[in-house]
């Protein structure tokens, strides 16, 4: 039977842009299917009860004060800031599939790195570092998953009542903002692709203050791409052509002027840019616009996307500049859509224009929106 797990991804390895390799290590080396993604800012009640938790589960034998290590470690990691009171950025990751639980612990590996190897996520990005009488002097364990399903459910609802009144926007300086939507293309099958691109994404020098998880209905779709119609529509005499002119010539054997070429572009611009559209949704959402009743399209969803909020100083440029050209052909090595996009439609992520739609797109994907309590009660409240 299929259960849930969670990966809470502690502020310092956000803090230390590890966020994408970490994000990689799960998507990569489990079956699992991540259903639900979410930035918050731990309170002191939070962190009080989620250390107590801790303190309360039975710890393994010998390694029994493993648990007031990691209790200790919460109280001063997720405790909001005691200068300032502002909440760490953490993020949540919930995980469903068979088995979880199981998988997420044994990806994770031992807070005591005791094989050395590289091979789990805490090997990798954690530390664990002890004196020469056996006293920890330094620890960071990368992330806080649960053991048992005892402990998974206790401490999910815990936060689930956390998240009921938190706006999923963190710590917030209010400069410009941008959308980054990680496309279907990343999550057809366990791969690196989503953790990478938000390691390229970091180098950008901005935050991450939100993320979603999520699957994008036909209605939203529409909304979101509709301005494509009207671009197309006026850009496709210009572009098509040379593409038209060149078809035409290959059919009929002669030479046709791109001039005469142009102006039957414009004639059928309207069903280019409409059919575009077709496919962009039905790309989006694995459902096709025009064979979807108008009542259904704001439930129909097939596809999965991951949403993240990026703020800071030029945040749009910025991104954009890390993603490249539309065209992966025409990006430049080492961009997203270079690396990880195969034609203009299927280009690996989408990145706002400007600030202002940033956030009319942000609004239709209602990034902020809280669609983990759903699966948290489906799990965790038997």
């Amino acid at each position: 039977m299929k259960e849930i797990a969670y990966v809470l991804i502690n502020p310092y390895t956000i803090r230390k842009s590890r966020l994408g390799g970490v994000i990689a290590r799960y998507l990569s080396r489990t079956d699992l299917r991540l259903v639900s993604a979410r930035m918050f800012g731990p309170s002191m009640e939070l962190a009080k009860g989620y250390a107590q938790c801790v303190l309360d589960r039975e710890a393994p034998e010998g390694e029994e004060k493993i648990n007031q290590l990691i209790a200790d470690y919460v109280m001063k990691e997720y405790a909001p800031n005691k200068p300032t009171g502002r909440p760490h950025r953490c993020m949540l990751l919930l995980f469903e599939g068979e088995d979880a639980i199981k998988k997420i612990w044994e990806c994770t590996g031992s807070v005591t790195l005791r094989w050395g190897c590289g091979q789990t996520v805490r090997e990798t990005f954690g530390d664990y570092i002890t004196d020469e009488n056996g006293n920890v002097t330094y620890f960071e364990p990368a992330v806080l998953v649960g053991p048992t399903k005892e402990f998974v459910h206790r401490t999910l609802r815990l936060i689930a009542d956390h998240i009921a009144t938190d706006s999923g926007l963190i710590n917030t300086h209010n400069q410009e903002r941008t959308l980054v939507m990680l496309k279907p293309d990343n999550f057809q099958r366990p791969s690196l692709r989503a953790g990478n691109i938000i390691d390229l994404l970091s180098s950008s020098g901005l935050r991450i203050v939100a993320i979603k998880k999520f699957s994008m209905t036909v209605g939203q779709a529409e909304e979101f791409y509709g301005p494509v119609v009207d671009s197309l529509t006026e850009k496709f005499p210009l572009f098509g052509a040379g593409r038209v002119a060149k078809a035409v010539s290959a059919e009929l054997g002669f030479p046709v002027p791109e001039d005469a070429a142009k102006s039957l572009c414009e004639q059928i611009a309207p069903t280019f840019a409409k059919t575009q559209f077709e496919d962009i949704v039905e790309f989006m959402t694995a459902y096709r616009p025009s064979a979807v009743p108008e009542k259904e399209k704001h439930l129909r969803a097939g596809a999965e996307c991951l949403g993240l909020i990026y703020e800071g100083e030029n945040a749009v440029a910025k991104i954009r500049d890390i993603l490249g050209a539309t065209d992966p052909n025409k990006a430049r090595p080492g961009s997203v859509r270079r690396e990880f996009g195969t034609n203009i439609m299927v280009n690996a992520a989408h990145a706002s224009d400007s600030p202002e739609n940033a956030k009319r797109e942000m609004k239709i994907i209602d990034i902020l929106g809280d669609n983990m309590s759903p699966f948290i009660r489906k799990y965790c409240y038997e």
